[in-house]
């Protein structure tokens, strides 16, 4: 579903920090990752990150300079990482490398033009989450002590399902969709300087007097990133649709459209391959192993890092460990 659909449908308000302190929060790794990843290749020079083999590795600065805001409000991040992608999300995948192909040919034309700003933008928009990217970023994390968790499948749906059995506090992500998925409350904005924004799930269906079911309805109507919904619905016209007529199928049968795969769309959301976990948040960071692994073992200019790990560091000894617990 478009970010700004559903942006439409969410209730959301800003939540201060002082107000989730002492929090455990389910992160969705590879969204978090990511926008650390494209940030940093379009403002830090490749030098800073590449190893004398050549392999670059940005997520390493990305990832030291965005878990202090974890530690400075005394949050415990659990890192939820994807597993298998559902064959429901194979066109949304193939359409994201088709588009990736794109830039890297537009890149490849700004660099023999030696136009560097559009070099700078291209780049980040050609990031991709490698296997190097992902075993480094969890190197990182286990040298920090902070926990982890493998997905069966989607990393947010497990996200969602921990904060409804209560293994956490909250679902971290930018995305909207932990909504679909039932997370009862959503952090979002995390990589975002200021407060982060919260999501209220039971505010959501109160304000739109739907059941959760019919929200996963709605938002299959308008599009989601497993189906392209129906042309011509918008969030508004589809929460009056499956109000009036009970649910998707009603919905449909009005306007004598279909969505392939209705049933499987909807399972994947209300019934998502997930699994119960038990996670430690008893956490005790080895910083200066942590600090050795990106400046010496991954060759991570020791600049670009440092004050991350200063600021690490320095939460350790404000908040302490004892109340991580």
């Amino acid at each position: 579903m478009g970010n700004a659909d559903l942006r439409d449908i969410a209730v959301l308000g800003e939540v201060s920090f002082g107000d989730i302190g002492d929090s455990v929060i389910a992160v969705d790794a590879h969204n978090w990752l990511y926008r650390y990843l494209t940030t940093t290749v379009k403002w830090t020079s490749d030098e800073k990150y590449t190893t004398s083999d050549g392999t670059e590795v940005a997520n390493l600065v990305g990832a030291v300079q965005g878990l202090p805001k974890f530690f400075e409000h005394d949050l415990t991040p659990v890192f939820v990482f994807d597993g298998a992608v559902t064959d429901l999300k194979a066109e949304e995948v193939k359409e994201r490398r088709e588009q990736r192909e794109q830039y890297e040919k537009a890149l490849e034309e700004a660099r023999e033009e030696g136009d560097q700003l559009a070099v700078a933008r291209l780049e980040s928009r050609t990031q991709r989450l490698t296997d190097t990217i992902i075993e480094t970023t969890r190197g990182l994390l286990d040298r920090l002590d902070v926990p982890v968790v493998d997905a069966p499948a989607e990393g947010e749906a497990q996200c969602a399902h921990m904060a409804r059995r209560g293994t956490v506090d909250y679902a971290g992500t930018e995305d909207y969709d932990a909504l679909l998925f039932g997370a009862p409350y959503t952090l979002r904005q995390l990589t975002s300087s200021g407060d982060p924004e919260l999501m209220d799930l039971e505010a959501t269906l109160d304000e739109r007097d739907l059941t959760w079911e019919q929200l996963v309805d709605v938002a299959l109507l308008c599009g989601t990133d497993f189906n392209d919904g129906i042309t011509g619905i918008g969030p508004k016209t589809a929460v009056s649709l499956v109000t009036e007529h009970g649910d998707l199928f009603g919905a449909l049968q009005t306007r004598d459209e279909h969505i392939d795969n209705a049933d499987r769309l909807r399972s994947l959301f209300l019934d998502p391959a997930v699994e119960d976990v038990t996670v430690d948040t008893t956490i005790d960071p080895d910083v200066e192993a942590a600090r050795e692994y990106v400046t010496e073992t991954w060759e991570v200019d020791a600049g670009e890092v440092e004050r991350g790990f200063e600021r690490i560091e320095q939460s350790l000894v404000q908040t302490g460990l004892g109340d991580w617990a």
